[in-house]
């Protein structure tokens, strides 16, 4: 337990990080809601570190030209 609160907390610090110094250079070109930097802090929050992950890698695949995009939330834990 005390590893996924040290790498949430990890994640939560990268996450602050990009959205700071990051993303004004970026501009907000995501195409879903929420953000996919939110998204990847919520799904490793939600599920842990390793299905968080996967969860995240899985959503900036789909997060390109050919998406439409819109309302994707992390999934509810089983």
């Amino acid at each position: 337990m005390q590893i996924n609160f040290a790498v949430s907390k990890s994640v939560r610090a990268l996450h602050w990080v990009y959205k700071g110094c990051v993303s004004p250079f970026l501009g907000e070109n995501c195409r879903f809601y929420p953000y996919c930097s939110n998204y990847a802090v919520e799904a490793i929050e939600t599920h842990g570190v390793v299905k968080g992950v996967v969860l995240s890698i899985k959503r900036i695949f789909r997060c390109n030209p050919w998406n439409k995009g819109g309302y994707d939330p992390v999934p509810q834990k089983r």
